[in-house]
């Protein structure tokens, strides 16, 4: 059955018409009455009473009517379905960060992305700098979350987490009684460091350019192990202010502010610039960013970036 007689059939219905049914679609008066005859030869009733200046319906065609009604309605919403499908983002996105972003900056945004967009299947790698940036380059993920300076051409870069390094020590530290607090204060204490990573070279370098030595407690490559070692008394460390809000607030820990030292860790959201996004990847990127990304190439359909969880 064609769907267009049913509306033919409906709009003759309304006019009483067949003239009229006709300048209401823009079809003439013969293919109005061609698309009648079909319909009532598919259904084997006669639909249409035509006799008089009117027409009117017949039993079967007062019948018929709110299921042609009922077909039309459905129609309209599996096409709107269909519509909204084809719009909305779905597919499969990677996105690379390390233990820190991921535990701290990544769930919140993972969580809003998720309720706008449930299609998307969210995949986390656990990487530390330098590898999220190859598995960007590489085009293994789509997107990476690092600290910046990210100067490599290659990678688009945008700001979405802006934080500090900040001291911290356990609750009643001999440093949290000093009215200020110096870089050679604190290198009386053991400290607590990663084994690597760009926080470890950011530590390294600032007590480099201040000329002061420290001592290392003890080297780790995890920042939660670090986090709890400091509580439990066994030294000091930089680490980002968003990873101890908690424990600040529950005053396990106390953040210092050093004397002359500011040290920012704003994180990036990175993607290759060569690269076009998915409808996933723009939907990613505009809630991260709350921008869009400009580029060179347009958006193509959705499809699956897979990498190593």
């Amino acid at each position: 059955m064609d769907f267009d007689w049913l509306n033919t059939f409906l709009e003759v219905a309304r006019q009483r018409s067949f003239s009229r049914a006709g300048e209401k679609l823009h079809v003439t008066q013969p293919s109005i009455s061609a698309q009648i005859r079909a319909l009532e030869t598919h259904l084997g009733h006669r639909l249409l009473d035509r006799g008089g200046s009117k027409v009117t319906l017949t039993a079967a065609g007062r019948v018929f009517q709110p299921f042609a009604e009922q077909s039309l309605i459905q129609l309209k919403h599996i096409q709107l379905t269909l519509a909204d499908l084809e719009r909305m983002p779905r597919g499969t996105l990677t996105v690379s960060a390390n233990d820190s972003t991921a535990l701290y900056v990544l769930p919140l945004l993972i969580s809003k992305f998720k309720k706008q967009y449930p299609r998307v299947a969210l995949n986390i790698v656990r990487a530390e700098r330098s590898k999220t940036l190859a598995l960007v380059l590489d085009r293994e993920v789509e997107f990476g979350i690092v600290s910046l300076p990210v100067k490599d051409p290659r990678l688009h870069v945008e700001v979405v987490h802006e934080d500090k390094l900040v001291l911290v020590v356990p609750a009643g530290h001999p440093l949290t009684t000093l009215e200020s607090v110096t870089l050679s204060h604190a290198a009386q204490y053991g400290f607590l460091v990663p084994k690597e990573g760009r926080r470890r070279e950011m530590i390294d370098h600032l007590f480099v350019q201040n000329k002061t030595a420290r001592r290392i407690a003890m080297e780790l490559d995890s920042s939660e192990l670090l986090k709890r070692l400091i509580i439990g008394g066994l030294g000091i460390s930089f680490l980002p202010r968003i990873n101890v809000v908690d424990e600040l607030n529950r005053g396990l820990l106390q953040a210092i502010d050093i004397e002359g030292v500011n040290i920012p860790r704003d994180l990036a959201l990175i993607s290759r610039n060569d690269l076009p996004l998915t409808r996933a990847g723009n939907a990613f990127f505009t809630l991260a960013t709350g921008t869009v990304r400009s580029s060179s190439t347009s958006e193509v359909g959705d499809f699956e970036l897979e990498g190593d969880d």
